[in-house]
């Protein structure tokens, strides 16, 4: 009886076995070629669990005429790294002088394992095989990078899967041939489809449905749709709320609501709070979007963004799902306008990059006689003792005197303070 998982015993043994992956490893393209030829330089492997990067190394490994060793960052230190050179470095031990080096989950390594590799990887001596399910543009060093050619592995379709289900099936060597099977159409297209493009999640559940079935009166396994649901009782999301998949996601939901897509932000918030996300940290985007996008198209929108905060806190999931759900619906269905951010940052500029003057003096406070005497507050002229409550009057110093930062769109209420600022400053 085989220990390994079906997951490990049906990895493929050659890039003709390799299933998914088209645009990386199809006939003719640039990965293909390098592993063919034994060309390989050094590369990061970079997509989520279960989509090839692992099985591509091992196939590197089993075709490559170079020495190959193998890493684990979570368990692995400088040590091992130094071990592996020195060996490299032993005609003796590696007439070739070379190793090409996998390094699974690299993005564990911190920064002082790094930059022990880096010195190897730039003189030849280590051919870097790094395998990642974090963005290595921001997990791995820029050094290292520069040094390597990063392929993103992508999730696996609904076909791939059910090709690698079906080669299960029916291989007697490392799969499940020798069982007397009947799966269900609808019970593979169910796995194919909640596995989320992650082979390894659809062959697990597979094989916990054989090994937990009896045989029935027909002397068969009989795997149905029911059979397949009871193993995969959640559907796997790649969502990691500290990983980049986090950031990937915050960003399609903020910008579905900059978009005015409601349907969409309503998805990327569910998909968010499926995968554990706080609900607190969906409201403060809320909030962010709900002045930066909208502003003063629709004032309401923050007013509703910052009230579903309070009650997001107050309430708590599960019913802070609805809430979210008010303000994220709100914020995308509002009339947008981002001038009021323009208008602060334009300001910012001008203050961190010009000479700005002094605040005018008959704006300025006189909080003392002393104060007065010296023109504080002179020429003052009080707005409310003027028709419609509004005086013409110098505010900006004299350097800053006729610049205007917020230039008001046509949308939503934000036509109407467009038409009474035009009045205004004409």
């Amino acid at each position: 009886m085989n220990r390994e998982p079906l997951a490990y015993r049906m990895c493929p043994r050659t890039l003709e076995e390799f299933v998914g992956q088209e645009d990386i490893v199809g006939k003719g393209k640039l990965l293909y070629r390098m592993i063919k030829a034994d060309r390989i330089s050094s590369i990061i492997l970079y997509g989520p669990p279960g989509t090839g990067k692992t099985s591509l190394a091992r196939i590197i490994a089993s075709t490559t005429k170079t020495h190959f060793e193998r890493l684990n960052a979570v368990t692995a230190g400088v040590k091992d790294i130094k071990k592996i050179v020195e060996d490299t470095q032993n005609t003796l031990i590696n007439p070739k002088g070379r190793t090409v080096l996998f390094i699974d989950e690299i993005h564990r390594f911190n920064k002082a394992q790094q930059d022990a590799l880096l010195p190897h990887v730039e003189d030849g001596t280590i051919i870097l095989i790094g395998a990642t399910t974090e963005n290595p543009f921001f997990e791995v060093s820029k050094a290292l990078i520069s040094r390597s050619m990063v392929f993103m592995l992508k999730p696996l379709s609904e076909e791939d899967i059910r090709k690698i289900i079906y080669n299960a099936l029916t291989d007697k060597e490392r799969g499940l041939g020798n069982y007397d099977l009947e799966v269900s159409k609808e019970a593979v297209d169910f796995l194919a489809n909640i596995s989320n493009g992650d082979a390894r999640i659809a062959l697990n559940a597979l094989e916990l449905a054989v090994l937990t079935s009896d045989i029935a009166s027909d002397g068969k396994i009989h795997i149905d749709l029911n059979v397949i649901e009871q193993c995969v009782q959640k559907r796997s999301i790649v969502f990691d709320k500290s990983a980049d998949a986090h950031y990937d996601n915050i960003s399609a939901f903020i910008k579905s609501m900059r978009g005015s897509d409601p349907d969409a932000a309503v998805f990327y918030l569910a998909r968010a709070l499926y995968a554990g996300e706080d609900p607190m940290f969906l409201a403060r985007r809320i909030m962010i979007c709900a002045s930066e996008d909208v502003g003063m198209a629709n004032p309401n929108a923050l007013l509703v963004a910052v009230a579903a905060a309070q009650a997001v806190d107050m309430v708590g999931m599960p019913e802070a799902r609805i809430i979210l759900a008010h303000a994220a619906i709100m914020v995308a269905t509002s009339p947008k306008s981002n001038s009021a951010y323009m208008a602060i940052d334009s300001a910012l500029h001008d203050i961190e990059t010009r000479r700005t003057g002094e605040v005018p003096m008959h704006l300025r406070n006189p909080v003392t006689e002393g104060m007065k005497a010296l023109g504080y507050g002179e020429g003052y002229k009080y707005a409310h003792d003027f028709p419609g409550n509004i005086v013409d009057q110098q505010y900006l110093p004299d350097e800053m005197k006729g610049t205007i930062y917020y230039n008001p769109t046509s949308n939503g209420y934000e036509a109407r303070i467009k038409e009474w600022l035009e009045k205004r400053r004409k």
